[in-house]
């Protein structure tokens, strides 16, 4: 009877234990969040005709969305919790929000067409999450892949849906809406992309130690990108998303370089252990002639 309730008092503890969740583990979901917040203003903002403001919201909850999971892994604080409630951000901060917005600011004067091409947008992203999300299970993946995405990543895709906005507020466009039958084919091109089996740069696998020479430059390169992109935000964003768009025939390049160095590898692995079977096999018959 005593040995029952010391086994009681002994679970209740364990359970007890199990019921208080680290401050660690709460920070990354925080941090999505906030996201979730800056995505959501972002509309709110776009209904009002604030399109600057909303897209420096979208440009918010991407950077919030690098720093959730790489907090996450800092502070050893990932769950399953976490990873869905990501998920779940992603699709709302890069698929919901860049549809609305450039809907608003352009397609939304091509009626029903632009709408159409808002939702195939909307959809892609959940569809390219949902593919993540499946390929992460995937034990067999060789360790190099680790360095691509396939298909262009959800944030990166949200950026370029709505990169004709910047150049609208360059005063290069003097209205978005005279450009839709430009920007329809820009979006379906985005949408197809984030679908597509392109693989793409992962900036997930930089190793999170740097030479010491490369200190000094590397923060002052920061520091410097971090004020040009406050003093000339828009034609900072032009300038990247046509390095990204460079990088993409740059990234299969590389992809096939690698699946080819894979496939010539294993291909002489195979090579070897056929060598080394064969000469197994003969070995016995050497010695049944020599006896």
């Amino acid at each position: 009877m005593r040995r029952h309730s010391r086994y009681r008092a002994e679970k209740g503890e364990r359970l007890r234990r199990l019921r208080k969740i680290p401050v660690r583990v709460l920070l990354p979901n925080l941090v999505t969040l906030l996201a979730v917040c800056s995505g959501v203003t972002a509309i709110r903002l776009a209904i009002e005709g604030r399109f600057e403001l909303a897209v420096g919201a979208v440009i918010l909850a991407t950077v919030l969305d690098a720093m959730d999971g790489r907090l996450a892994r800092l502070l050893k604080g990932t769950s399953r919790f976490g990873a869905e409630l990501d998920s779940l951000a992603d699709f709302v901060n890069f698929g919901v929000t860049p549809a609305v917005l450039i809907y608003l600011w352009s397609l939304n004067a091509l009626n029903n067409l632009g709408w159409i091409a808002a939702l195939g947008l909307a959809i892609a992203c959940a569809l390219r999450l949902a593919r993540f999300n499946v390929e992460l299970d995937d034990p067999d993946k060789p360790a190099w892949t680790k360095a691509f995405f396939t298909g262009i990543p959800a944030p990166a895709g949200a950026l370029l849906s709505i990169s004709p906005m910047y150049l609208g507020f360059l005063g290069l466009i003097a209205d978005g809406h005279a450009i839709a039958p430009v920007v329809l084919p820009w979006v379906g091109l985005v949408a197809l992309g984030m679908i597509s089996r392109l693989p793409t740069y992962s900036g997930k696998t930089m190793s999170s130690r740097i030479p010491r020479e490369w200190v000094l430059p590397l923060l002052a390169g920061l520091v410097f990108s971090l004020a040009m992109l406050i003093a000339f935000p828009w034609h900072m964003m032009l300038l990247a998303t046509a390095a990204y768009v460079i990088s993409l025939p740059l990234a299969v390049r590389s992809w096939r370089r690698l699946s080819r160095a894979d496939a010539g590898a294993a291909d002489g692995a195979g090579a070897n252990d056929l060598e080394q079977g064969a000469g197994a096999a003969e070995e016995p018959a050497r010695r049944g002639a020599g006896e």
